[in-house]
């Protein structure tokens, strides 16, 4: 399993969890923990799209009208 982490040690990880954060929390910790990794896996699958445009030159063409 889970590089050698097996029912018993993650049911230890939970109990540590509830501890901690109590149950009012865990709902919200789950659900950031989602979308963290769903916005990863976007990420990772997605083209990077960069947007090449040249830059503004108002300055320099409101000199030329001048």
């Amino acid at each position: 399993m889970l590089g050698g982490l097996g029912m018993p040690e993650l049911m230890i990880i939970l109990v540590i969890i509830l501890i901690i954060f109590g149950t009012g929390k865990l709902p919200e910790i789950g659900s950031a923990l989602g979308k963290g990794i769903k916005n990863f896996k976007k990420a990772t699958t997605e083209k990077d799209e960069l947007e090449l445009s040249p830059p503004k030159l108002e300055k320099a063409e409101a000199k030329k009208e001048e």
